[in-house]
């Protein structure tokens, strides 16, 4: 500051030295002839001094030519040089040269910018020499030695001709030279007030015992902070530094203005003000603006609600359409058996089979849910071309009907009459082998009605051909439903042997030498006592077991390979039923079938498969109901379940495997999701899942069973059929009228005990002994006991057991909290290893890659952002309100430049739009982690949700200065203020993002509360150490309020240069710095975005 400080009063010198360009725009008036000469002379000293100016004031002047035309160009507005003259004459000789000026503003601002109107003691005024023109508002000749256009580097000697300053012109005290005003300043000759001795409006005094010493000019130009005396006064405004007029009623004049400023049209201005009265505009924008939140809480889901009702015709429509081709098909089927036949009766047969009368309307179980009528899928031959003729004499016999217009299904039962060879009426001709080359592929669709005919026709082809033949696999239904095009899935067979996890950094077993096989195309079960380590054991086979160290193998069709290499093959239904409840049940399964089927895979096809699950899980009537939220009910319980399972299954998996997925369904739809499964297990694919208390009509639907004991150990895995067997081998045997896998869980939980010898604890060394495992060390006594159980008695047993099993290693406080420590710290290791685990894929499908995935997330996110209007209407109306408060409070500041309503306003924007952009990714975390592990793309969840979140980074600055801006009336643009606080807004939002994706919500929003207030306290304090200096440039808030204040303090020309400099200067701020301001802004909120999508590849659910 020192060093600006040394180089400023070359700045002020600039002041005097562009007097040089004034020129008269008043041809008519011709300056005198001093004047000319002094012109020519302060022009020369401009020239000299130029370069100094820029070189030590360029941190509050940006462009000088600019700046100081603003501050001195005098154009039309030289009565005071002319007065001057008229009184003095030439009045060179008085005038402060670059040297004194220098002096002056150097050591005025050499004492920290003080309120002291006087200068150093130099040699024309010191305690030994204090001549009249020391005085303020005095100043004395320098004699004619004085040259001007040199730049002297010496203070000049001037003690004669000591005269009061001339209006228009200042001098200091201290200094015996004038000093030109610059515009926006009020200089007049003061008077003397007889009451106080002061010399008005300066507030000076003059010397006592001098009767002949009178009240000159103005004594200082300073900051307004330290003395606003030269201040055109607010309400009036100075077109020259020597007359002041007052405001006019309609317009405004602020401190410092050169003309006065019109009010806008909706505001109100009084005769005399410094500020509009916005209240009428604020008034108007508030209910404007309310009117248009409230709207859009109200009315936000509305449109998709329309376009969803306009989808639902559609379906309804193409639903139809296959109905009476169904119904079409089914009477010409019967009319060609009675043909074949010959029975009597034809033609009377024929005619009431073919009646144009309008047929009862069946229920249309295809209306909007896609679901088609069951029919027989038989092909039709030719009929005889005597037949053929027979059946339309006796069509053509057949009574008219009403004139009505013929329905679809007529015209085609017309022109099967007029043409039984032809293909005409059978757009779809489900079963007709005449027509299948003529048939369009899914490939070559393009609308939605032919796409969703097609895939309703479709559906309706693979029920007809079950309908025919119940042997018939679901692969031989695809294939007919294809024409021939099969899509075989890849077989996944998974064989495990001894496979045991322990946790890491303990001694617990959450499985134990588990071994079996889950063959394709069978459904097996899981089932056991709570924790015996089911979904544990499910984990440990997709490959989602973490923090536990796993021996044993698990074979992937025969070889050791990765379960990640089939990752875009498999499917995994958690526990819990995560999806998203602001989506329909039909947005949910179609996301996830664009997702993660092929990418090569026609939409057609892509529609039937998501069309097949919805109804093979019975969701008809449901598939356009919001899955619903806590605060927002939507489907049920068990319907949320299934649209859980229908997620995985309409990528149509190799492998699925599914926990508890029965949890919470009545038996009628827990047989409906198990038929389901079994439809897909007749396709191949590998089905295993964890089951709790299942009926004996489930039950037996299963292919094998697999019964976990506590503590992660087999008691048993086979079929289902044989296991009574098994179990009523070692002696136990289900009673009557019990439902035999609960009676095994309750045996294997202890609740019940066997009969004979058998305890719980023996039943897994009974199943390794069965088939030859090798049993565990610590086990090998239960071996013992079964094979003296004989002869020993059950109470010896368990106490054997007891003694067995309850030895335990106890540990100090100290080494079991360092145990735990280490543990915790493999865990995430764990984690993290597994998010950057690179494996090679062998699934053999290409999904979509990262841009069509990003287009996938928009859309849905578009959806949800709707949905969720309410929660955007109430964000802003936050900011509008708060805007007009602070706008309000904290009306701008001349002296300060706004600072403190700029603070206010980085404090609450951040505030604000943090909380608001943590339900970005706080809300559907659980969601993202299952899609993540499933392969979807995380670039493209991150990307996509940084993208719909940049309308509101563009509309909230919008939103917030149309309150404050114009309550509080700065003079900076509002163009500049909206750059500024949407580089903010951005900033921010990138933390909030980082935030609310690493903390858990209630510490993610304590954060969002602490970090703009403290980081806001930290900008504004001194930078007195460079240890400040660095900490406060780290502060985001510090570059948003140099933004601001800069922007508003470029405005503040004239008579506020220096108070701009001044300002600048103390902060510490560069007016060339705006521009990198904003870039430091958007830098930050780009590294925020990267440590955030960092936290979202390495943060996983536990």
């Amino acid at each position: 500051m020192r060093n600006y400080a040394s180089l400023l009063p070359l700045f002020f010198s600039f002041i005097l030295f562009f007097v040089a360009q004034i020129h008269c725009a008043d041809n008519t008036f011709a300056p005198s002839f001093y004047s000319e000469e002094i012109y020519k002379e302060l022009e020369n000293l401009a020239s000299l001094l130029n370069k100094d100016i820029k070189a030590g004031l360029g941190f509050c002047i940006k462009d000088v030519n600019k700046d100081w035309e603003e501050a001195f160009d005098f154009k039309g507005r030289l009565d005071f040089v002319d007065s001057c003259v008229k009184k003095k004459g030439d009045f060179r000789d008085t005038i402060c040269t670059a040297a004194e000026i220098r002096y002056y503003f150097h050591g005025f601002l050499d004492q920290g910018l003080s309120s002291s109107n006087y200068v150093k003691p130099n040699k024309n005024c010191n305690l030994t020499s204090w001549v009249s023109g020391c005085e303020p508002g005095w100043s004395c000749s320098a004699g004619k030695n004085v040259d001007l256009k040199k730049d002297v580097k010496d203070i000049p000697f001037r003690t004669d001709k000591c005269q009061p300053c001339c209006e228009g012109f200042f001098c200091p005290q201290g200094l015996t030279c004038m000093i030109p005003c610059p515009l926006g300043s009020y200089c007049p000759l003061a008077k003397l007030n007889n009451a106080t001795g002061m010399c008005d409006p300066y507030s000076y005094q003059i010397p006592q015992g001098e009767t002949n010493h009178t009240c000159g000019s103005a004594d200082i130009w300073s900051g307004v902070v330290n003395n606003s005396d030269i201040f055109c006064s607010p309400g009036s405004y100075c077109p020259t530094t020597t007359r002041k007029v007052s405001c006019d009623s309609g317009y405004y004049c602020r401190m410092g203005s050169t003309h006065q400023n019109p009010c806008s049209k909706l505001s109100s201005c009084n005769p005399n003000t410094s500020n509009q009265n916005m209240h009428a505009y604020g008034a108007l924008l508030i209910v404007a603006l309310s009117t248009l939140l409230i709207f859009i809480y109200n009315c936000s889901d509305q449109v998709l609600v329309t376009r969803e009702r306009r989808k639902a015709k559609s379906r309804e429509a193409a639903a139809r359409q296959v109905r009476e081709t169904v119904q079409a098909r089914e009477r010409w089927k019967v009319a060609r058996e009675v043909a074949k036949k010959g029975r009597a009766g034809f033609g009377e047969q024929l005619s009431r089979t073919f009646s144009r009368k309008k047929s009862v309307k069946q229920p249309d179980p295809l209306k909007v849910s896609g679901q088609a009528k069951q029919g027989t899928g038989d092909t039709f031959l030719p009929t005889n071309p005597q037949n053929s003729s027979s059946m339309h004499e006796e069509s053509s016999t057949a009574p008219k009907g009403k004139n009505k217009e013929p329905t679809n299904l007529t015209k085609m039962l017309n022109s099967l009459e007029n043409d039984p060879h032809g293909n005409e009426g059978f757009n779809l001709q489900i079963g007709d082998k005449n027509i299948k080359k003529q048939m369009l592929k899914g490939k070559n669709l393009h609308t939605q009605s032919q796409i969703l005919r097609y895939a309703y026709g479709q559906i309706e082809k693979e029920k007809a051909q079950q309908e025919k033949n119940k042997n018939l696999t679901f692969s031989g239904v695809i294939s007919m439903a294809t024409e021939g095009e099969v899509r075989t899935r890849p077989v996944i067979e998974v064989a495990f042997k001894d496979l045991t996890l322990t946790l890491k950094g303990k001694r617990k077993h959450l499985l134990r030498c588990v071994s079996g096989k889950l063959m394709p195309g069978r459904v097996s079960a899981v089932m056991g006592p709570s924790g015996a380590g089911k979904t544990t054991f499910l984990s440990a086979l997709a490959g989602k077991a973490r923090g536990c160290t796993m021996t044993g193998s698990i074979l992937i069709n025969g070889k050791s390979e990765s379960i990640h290499c089939y990752q875009k093959i498999i499917g995994f239904v958690p526990q819990d039923d995560i999806v998203h409840g602001n989506l329909t049940v039909e947005e949910n399964l179609r996301f996830s079938a664009r997702c993660r089927l092929s990418a090569d895979m026609p939409k057609p096809d892509k529609v039937l498969i998501v069309e097949r699950v919805i109804e093979s899980l019975g969701l008809q009537a449901i598939r356009d109901s919001l899955v619903g939220t806590v605060e927002k009910r939507g489907i049920s319980g068990g319907q949320r379940k299934r649209v859980n399972v229908g997620m995985e299954m309409v990528m149509e998996p190799s492998l699925l495997i599914l926990d508890e997925p029965t949890t919470g369904l009545d038996s009628a739809s827990s047989t409906l999701l198990l038929k389901a499964l079994r439809r897909e297990a007749l396709e191949g694919v590998n089905i295993c899942m964890v089951l709790h208390q299942p009926s004996y009509t489930l039950f037996r639907m299963f292919d094998d069973i697999i019964f976990l004991a506590k503590g992660g150990l087999t008691a048993y895995h086979g079929p289902v059929k044989k296991v009574e067997e098994y179990f009523a081998g070692i002696g136990i045997n289900v009673p009557d009228r019990v439902n035999p896998p609960d009676h095994f869980i309750d045996i294997l939980e202890g609740l019940v005990k066997p009969s004979g010898s058998v305890t719980h604890q023996q039943l897994p060394v009974r199943w390794m002994l069965h088939n030859s495992y090798p049993v565990p060390p610590d086990m090998l006594h239960f071996a013992d006991q079964i094979a003296a159980s004989s002869s020993s008695s059950p109470s010896q047993n368990a106490h054997d057991v007891t003694k067995g099993t309850d030895e335990a290693v106890y540990q100090s406080f100290a080494g079991e909290f360092w145990e735990d420590m280490k543990s915790n710290v493999q865990m995430r290791r764990d984690h993290i290893e597994a998010t950057f685990l690179k494996t090679k894929d062998l699934s053999n499908r290409r999904t979509p890659g990262v841009a069509r995935q990003y287009r996938y997330y928009l859309g849905r996110i578009c959806k949800q952002t709707l949905r969720e209007g309410k929660s955007q209407a109430v964000d802003y109306l936050l900011l509008l309100v708060a805007g007009a408060i602070l706008g309000t409070l904290t009306k701008v500041n001349d002296e300060t430049f706004g600072s403190l309503g700029y603070t206010y306003t980085v404090i609450a924007v951040s505030l604000l739009c943090k909380i608001a952009a943590l339900r970005s990714f706080s809300l559907d975390k659980l969601q993202y982690w299952r899609e993540s592990a499933s392969g979807i793309s995380n670039l493209a969840h991150f990307l996509a949700k940084d993208s719909i979140d940049l309308f509101n980074t563009i509309i909230k600055p919008v939103v917030y200065l149309s309150m404050f801006y114009f309550f509080s009336n700065p003079r900076s643009s509002f163009a500049s203020n909206y750059v500024v606080l949407l580089c903010l807004v951005y900033c921010v939002s990138g933390m909030a993002y980082a935030i609310a994706i690493y903390f858990e919500p209630a510490p993610a929003q304590l954060w969002s509360v602490l970090l703009p207030v403290v980081m806001t306290l930290i900008a504004n304090q001194k930078r007195d150490t460079l240890f400040m200096k660095i900490l406060v440039k780290l502060c985001y808030p510090n570059w948003a309020l140099e933004a601001f204040i800069i922007a508003n303090a470029e405005r503040y020309t004239g008579v506020w240069l220096i108070t701009r400099c001044s300002s600048l200067m103390n902060n510490g701020y560069n007016v060339s710095d705006w521009p990198l301001c904003l870039i430091a802004l958007i830098f930050y909120g780009i590294i925020a975005r990267v440590v955030a999508f960092f936290c979202l590849l390495i943060t996983q659910k536990k």
